[in-house]
């Protein structure tokens, strides 16, 4: 994926948060409900806006980045669209 300033991967994304690989290669994960599928915890939420913020160009560009991807709410006394 191309940003604003550089080349963004996946893998630097992983490296440069620390997450771990996961499971082996090969290995079968556990079973997820339907509702699991649409979950994003709050862990996931920060590692998320981590990731927008470093590929920002500037504050406008970061605010509006967060609130099109529903990582920001427009009321601050509700959760995020993706925690809702």
């Amino acid at each position: 994926m191309r940003t604003g300033r550089h080349w963004v991967s996946i893998e630097s994304v992983r490296r440069d948060l620390g997450e771990d690989r996961g499971p082996a290669p090969g290995a079968i994960p556990q079973q997820r409900s339907a509702a699991d599928a649409y979950r994003v915890s709050d862990d996931q939420l920060r590692r998320a806006r981590l990731v927008v913020a470093r590929n920002s160009d500037d504050p406008d560009d970061l605010r509006q980045l967060l609130d099109m991807l529903g990582l920001i709410s427009a009321h601050p006394d509700q959760p995020p669209p993706v925690s809702r």
